[in-house]
């Protein structure tokens, strides 16, 4: 089976492996995704909403209106020194995986209500946001940008929502052995997402090798940009039989910044059953 794109290159991506809905923290829809999808030159995308199976994909591949929608999981997970987050595609709801999920959920919400809370204290302005399900910190911080605060969604980040900042909470998630177990059994592929944001990409190498892919296609910025090294990435995947996935991670409405060329797409494309 090919998904090559008569009259592209090989760099072009063939599929965004990586987006957010408003399932969780992006501005997406299922119903919008064909449309922009198109848009952007694709026609395989796979949702990959935050610790949450999308409660509107009713399959593990389905087609939508001419796009070919892959439901997919990004999990986060303690891998001891560091958290790291993990791609699952071609999800089935497993009793294992929406026990996690649930109760990464319940969690989530607990943890979200306390950060507003922290933001109206600090800020002195109500923060108006609902707290559901999928919830996470870009929600938040776009409420702020959009209240009397005065610090955009940048800033929210920067000076009360992010790691070190006066209003963050700790998130609690499962071990990497607990995530990935419930991912195996759930999922046709699981892979590492992004390994270059990590503050050791090494460390988080050696656990992709024993996962299905890794997130060989991925646009960074900051200090991840200044690490990354995508030969690396192809050595781990040769030497560990890894499939090469990626996605442009879109939390808004952009898809196709990054992912799979064909070569890399169509071995996955293969192992999904991808028609």
């Amino acid at each position: 089976m090919t998904h090559d794109v008569p009259g592209c290159d090989d760099d072009r991506p063939a599929a965004d492996l990586h987006v957010h809905t408003t399932a969780s923290d992006g501005t997406l829809t299922v119903p919008e995704l064909p449309s922009v999808a198109r848009a952007s030159g694709l026609d395989t995308v796979a949702v990959t909403d935050h610790d949450r199976i999308h409660p509107e994909l009713n399959a593990p591949v389905q087609e939508i209106d001419g796009v070919t929608v892959i439901r997919g999981i990004e999990l986060r997970v303690d891998a001891g020194p560091q958290r790291l987050d993990l791609l699952g595609y071609g999800v089935s709801e497993t009793d294992t995986l929406v026990a996690v999920t649930g109760r990464i959920q319940r969690n989530r919400k607990r943890r979200a209500a306390e950060m507003v809370d922290r933001v109206e204290d600090h800020v002195g302005v109500e923060v108006a946001v609902e707290v559901s399900e999928g919830i996470g910190r870009p929600t938040i911080a776009r409420a702020i940008a959009d209240s009397d605060a005065p610090y955009d969604y940048s800033g929210a980040f920067e000076h009360l929502i992010g790691s070190d900042g006066p209003c963050y909470v700790e998130r609690e998630i499962p071990t990497f052995a607990e995530g990935a177990d419930a991912l195996r059994e759930a999922c046709a592929v699981v892979g590492l997402a992004h390994p270059f944001r990590y503050p050791d990409t090494e460390a988080a190498l050696d656990c992709a090798r024993g996962l299905d892919a890794v997130e060989r296609y991925y646009s960074y910025s900051g200090a991840a940009a200044e690490r990354e090294d995508t030969g690396r990435v192809d050595e781990v995947a040769a030497e560990a039989d890894l499939h090469r996935t990626g996605g442009s991670d879109a939390h808004n409405r952009t898809l196709g910044v990054a992912g799979p060329p064909a070569p890399a797409f169509n071995p996955f494309a293969d192992r999904l059953n991808l028609v």
